[in-house]
């Protein structure tokens, strides 16, 4: 099974943070992202969704010191519901995105077009490992050479 969330929006405020004795920290913030379409009059129409995200550990403290109201942001991460009892003891359910990956991103200002958003100076990105291609060895002939995939990338 797979759950996972991809966005890119806009912080609709900036991240609040909540510290922990055991040095922990956890941030959580709205994100706004938007669709435009056309409606049954032909005019064009945005709708905006609002999505709750939380972010663990150093990746929350980074989020509090580099994201600011309206910032544009990339958000990976999964989908989670928490459920909560209120003073009155009714129960309260809360969908969020729990946040692994976040960047900030920000607009190309260098090639005269604004095409499209880069990440920022200070964006850290894992290293991404090359993918080990598996080669078969025919077992029968010694001297063949290795069968590889036959995919076309």
């Amino acid at each position: 099974m797979i759950n996972k969330v991809i966005l890119i929006g806009n912080l609709g405020k900036d991240p609040e943070i909540r510290k922990f004795d055991n040095g922990g920290a956890v941030a959580k913030f709205p994100v706004a992202t938007n669709e435009n379409y056309r409606d049954k009059n032909g005019e064009w129409q945005t709708a905006t969704e609002w999505h709750n995200i939380v972010v663990w550990g150093p990746a929350a403290e980074r989020a509090e010191r580099d994201f600011k109201k309206g910032n544009m942001i990339y958000i990976e991460g999964k989908l989670t519901t928490r459920k909560w009892q209120d003073q009155q003891g009714v129960d309260k359910y809360i969908t969020e995105v729990r946040a692994v990956i976040t960047r900030r991103l920000e607009k190309r200002e260098d090639s005269g077009s604004n095409s499209g958003f880069m990440p920022g100076p200070e964006d850290e990105f894992p290293p991404i490992a090359a993918p080990q291609k598996e080669v078969e060895q025919d077992t029968t002939q010694q001297n063949s050479p290795p069968v590889e995939d036959d995919l076309p990338f």
